[in-house]
C-alpha cells in the first residue's frame, strides 16, 4: 500500500520536463520513420517554448542523430536533455514513470507493462522505469514496483483524489478481477478517494482497449474535455453519445455536475482501408500551454477553439499528429510529464 502522504498530481500542475523516447528503425515507426520524425521535431519545438524535454535514446548513435535533427530545425537545445536506455517502442505515456509527490518528496511508481495485454513485445519497455531510476534520473524517495498491469494512458486524475478511467481497458487487462478489486488496487496504489468509471466509448484503430486519454480528460477540478461524435451515420455515434451521457451524470466532490467541453469529430482517416483513431482528446498539458493534435482536418481549428474555452489561461498549440495515428496513438501517448522537482538536477543541468 502506498504511503498515504503522497498525492497523484494533475497534469496541469507545474512540471520540470516532458519525457519522450526517440523513434528509430528498431521501433514500430520504421516504415514511415521520416514522417514520424517530423512530428517528433515539431513536438519538441513546441514543448521547449515552455519547458525542457528529456529524450531517451537507445545508444550514442541515436542520441547524436536526434541532436543533429533537432539542432538543424532550430530547436532550443538548452532545453533538450538526453538519457540512454533500451526500449521496444516510444509510447512513454504507458511505459514511463507515474510520479506521486508529498511536498518536495517523490515516489516513482513502476506498474507492470504487458504490451497492452500481450499484443506486442514489451520486455525492454517493462524495464524502462527501473533503468532510468538506476541512473538517478529522478529525485525520488523510493521506486515502488507494483505487480499490477497498468498504463499511464488508462488513468486520468484531477490531482485532488478523483481518478477517471474506462472499465473496458482495466477489465481487459484483469479479466479475473472484479470491479471492486480493481477499484481497491487503484485507490490504494495511487492514493485516490474515488474512481469515476466510464462503461462506454471507444475508437476504431485504438489497440489500447479504450484508454481514457483518447476519450475524456480533466481540464480542472470541475471541467472535463471529451471526444464527441455528432455524425449519426458513424459507427462511433452511439457509444460516444452514451459516454457523453455518463460524463453528464458524474458529479464533483461538491455534488455539482462537471462543465463539459465537447471536442469535434474529425472526418474518417483511413490507411489502406483501416480506420485510424483521430482523437483530439489526446492532448498534452505543459507549463502555460496545451499542446494538442491536429490531423489536417477541417475540424482542427474548431478543436483549438474548444480547447481554448476549456483552458482559458493556457496557450493552445497544435501539432500535426497524422503520422502518429498510423500506429494507433497520438500526442499524449508518446509523452510523460515530470512534476516540478521530480527530475534530478544533474539531468536538468547537464
Amino acid at each position: 500500500m502506498t504511503d498515504k502522504t503522497f498525492r497523484f498530481p494533475a497534469e496541469w500542475e507545474p512540471q520540470d520536463a516532458i519525457l519522450i523516447a526517440w523513434p528509430t528503425e528498431q521501433t514500430d515507426w520504421a516504415d514511415r520513420l521520416g514522417e514520424v520524425e517530423e512530428t517528433y521535431i515539431a513536438l519538441v519545438q513546441a514543448i521547449t517554448r515552455y519547458q525542457p524535454v528529456l529524450i531517451v535514446a537507445a545508444d550514442d548513435d541515436i542520441e547524436s542523430y536526434a541532436q543533429a535533427r533537432l539542432s538543424s530545425n532550430r530547436v532550443d537545445m538548452q532545453r533538450v536533455k538526453f538519457l540512454q536506455a533500451p526500449y521496444d517502442d516510444t509510447w512513454l505515456r504507458d511505459t514511463g514513470p507515474i510520479t506521486l509527490r508529498d511536498g518536495d518528496r517523490f515516489l516513482t511508481l513502476d506498474y507492470r507493462f504487458t504490451g497492452w495485454g500481450g499484443k506486442f513485445g514489451a520486455s525492454q519497455d517493462d524495464l524502462l522505469v527501473q533503468r532510468l531510476s538506476e541512473q538517478r534520473t529522478f529525485n525520488q524517495d523510493r521506486l515502488e514496483s507494483v505487480d499490477f498491469a497498468l498504463e499511464g494512458g488508462a488513468i486520468e486524475t484531477d490531482g485532488a483524489g478523483t481518478l477517471l478511467s474506462t472499465w473496458t481497458c482495466l477489465q481487459t487487462r484483469h479479466p479475473d478481477r472484479s470491479r471492486d478489486e480493481v477499484n481497491a488496487i487503484l485507490q490504494s496504489t495511487l492514493n485516490q478517494d474515488r474512481i469515476l468509471w466510464l462503461d462506454n466509448g471507444y475508437l476504431e484503430g485504438d489497440d489500447t482497449d479504450a484508454h481514457i486519454d483518447t476519450l475524456a480528460r480533466f481540464a480542472g477540478a470541475d471541467r472535463i474535455v471529451y471526444q464527441s461524435c455528432d455524425d449519426a451515420n458513424d459507427t462511433h455515434f452511439e457509444p460516444l453519445q452514451a459516454m457523453a451521457a455518463e460524463l453528464a451524470a458524474f458529479r464533483t466532490t461538491d455534488g455539482q455536475p462537471y462543465q463539459l467541453f465537447a471536442l469535434p469529430w474529425a472526418d474518417p482517416i483511413l490507411d489502406e482501408g483501416r480506420r485510424l483513431a483521430a482523437s483530439y482528446a489526446n492532448f498534452l498539458i505543459v507549463n502555460g500551454a496545451v499542446i494538442m493534435p491536429g490531423y489536417g482536418d477541417v475540424k482542427d481549428a474548431q478543436a483549438v477553439a474548444v480547447m481554448q474555452q476549456a483552458f482559458p489561461q493556457h496557450e493552445i498549440v497544435q501539432v500535426n499528429c497524422r503520422p502518429l495515428i498510423w500506429q494507433n496513438g497520438s500526442l499524449h501517448c508518446i509523452t510523460m510529464q515530470m512534476p516540478r522537482g521530480s527530475v534530478a538536477d544533474k539531468v536538468l543541468n547537464s
